[in-house]
């Protein structure tokens, strides 16, 4: 009994970390463009830039996030770095936007892209390894945890457009009081079980910049990232403009829009759910076949939306959103633990996951935004489908198979010694 509570007080801190890091998460990146037109009175293209800035800044953000993070480990000094200025997410936007904005459009641009890609594109990958780390640790599962982004994510769309309609700033304001949240269960409640940190990485803070850099002599870490590259982005880029396909079935583009909220909240219901599971089935399945499973069920579900003839098998493939993410999440985040050496994850990680993720991204907004109007969007999804289809069968052949004792997968003694190249 001692030991089940000793359990429970090492994981509860960790899934409302997650709720307080993605509540402002899905609170920025669902309103930001809202308050920016409404209130700010930004154009599309002033407004365009922000995020281009985001998204351009955290390329420079993430491969050093990564390293730094390798070189803590357990160490909070980033992470709670990253919590504190979130902290002034609120006295940012009440205070300082609008007095550089009459400066200089641009010049907003720079400061706020900056501003925003350190705690969120740049800092979302330190609290992703961070807890990950804690999980092996901790002997919990990442993905039960993670749950409390999934929730995060809810309560953020039902609390924040009641306070944008009663004051636009008061969303940034909610932002500031998750961040104090975050910082306070950083400080008081996340607790790291020292006698298993050897599991997470290196405990001897002899970890320096020579074993860093050999992380990009490991084939298999280009291979991840070009899966990832392929897949994963393709999976946000097709869900971008996604709404104004969908709304194309539909006789008035308000019956389309209602319809499209109830599908996103019943695919928001199935991920939660999914979550749970999905570590046991991860376990059984491996996680590399967890990754390749979801890049064909990406696949399938492009080309299926391409393809259907109604809203009511768009809204079928639709629907298996709700299966992928739970899958990409527990898979990648075991794979990684389980494929390399563990000292350098956050390094993988950040490589191989978010910035070849942005960069990805970045390339086919762009391009398949050019292809919409040219080609349409049923022939743009055919083309995106087989793309999928070919490099997670490209993965398939060449990404290697994880150590499932490391991974967590299995039950087993952990070297805690890993030479960065063994698992090449």
């Amino acid at each position: 009994m001692d030991n089940a509570k000793a359990e429970s007080k090492h994981f509860w801190g960790f899934p409302l970390t997650h709720f307080s890091y993605f509540f402002i998460w899905a609170v920025v990146n669902g309103y930001l463009t809202l308050w920016m037109e409404q209130v700010a009175h930004l154009n599309g293209t002033e407004s365009g830039a922000v995020f281009s800035m985001m998204a351009g800044i955290s390329l420079i953000f993430q491969p050093i996030f990564g390293v730094v993070s390798d070189k803590l480990l357990f160490k909070k000094t980033l992470i709670l770095t990253i919590s504190i200025v979130g902290i002034f997410i609120g006295p940012y936007f009440q205070w300082v936007f609008m007095p550089i904005l009459h400066v200089n459009a641009f010049l907003v641009a720079i400061v706020t892209g900056t501003f925003l890609s350190f705690i969120l594109n740049g800092g979302v990958s330190v609290v992703e390894q961070y807890v990950q780390r804690a999980s092996l640790a901790n002997k919990f599962e990442y993905a039960h945890s993670r749950v409390g982004g999934s929730v995060a994510g809810v309560v953020a769309s039902l609390v924040a457009g009641p306070l944008f309609l009663w004051k636009p700033n008061s969303i940034f304001w909610a932002c500031s009081a998750a961040a104090v949240v975050l910082t306070g269960l950083l400080l008081f409640t996340d607790k790291i079980d020292l006698k298993n940190a050897a599991a997470a990485g290196d405990t001897s803070n002899s970890l320096d910049m020579k074993t860093v850099m050999s992380v990009f002599k490991i084939k298999n870490l280009w291979i991840l990232a070009i899966f990832y590259m392929g897949a994963s982005a393709l999976f946000d880029v097709f869900d971008q403009q996604f709404i104004i396909f969908f709304k194309t079935f539909f006789d008035t583009a308000a019956q389309g829009t209602l319809v499209y909220s109830y599908m996103s909240s019943a695919q928001t219901a199935i991920e939660f759910c999914l979550m749970f599971p999905m570590p046991w089935i991860i376990n059984k399945i491996g996680s590399r076949n967890g990754l390749i499973i979801y890049g064909f069920l990406t696949c399938i579900r492009i080309l299926g939306s391409a393809l259907a003839p109604n809203w009511i098998f768009i809204v079928g493939f639709r629907l298996l959103a709700g299966l992928e993410m739970p899958l990409l999440l527990t898979s990648i985040m075991k794979y990684i633990a389980g494929a390399f050496d563990i000292r350098l994850y956050a390094t993988v990680y950040a490589l191989a996951s978010n910035f070849a993720k942005q960069v990805s991204v970045f390339i086919f907004s762009s391009v398949a935004g050019k292809m919409y109007d040219v080609i349409g969007y049923q022939h743009t999804y055919v083309i995106m489908g087989i793309v999928v289809f070919f490099i997670t069968l490209f993965a398939a052949f060449f990404l290697k198979k994880e150590d499932p004792v490391q991974a967590g997968e299995v039950e087993g003694k952990v070297a805690s010694d890993t030479d960065p190249n063994t698992l090449e």
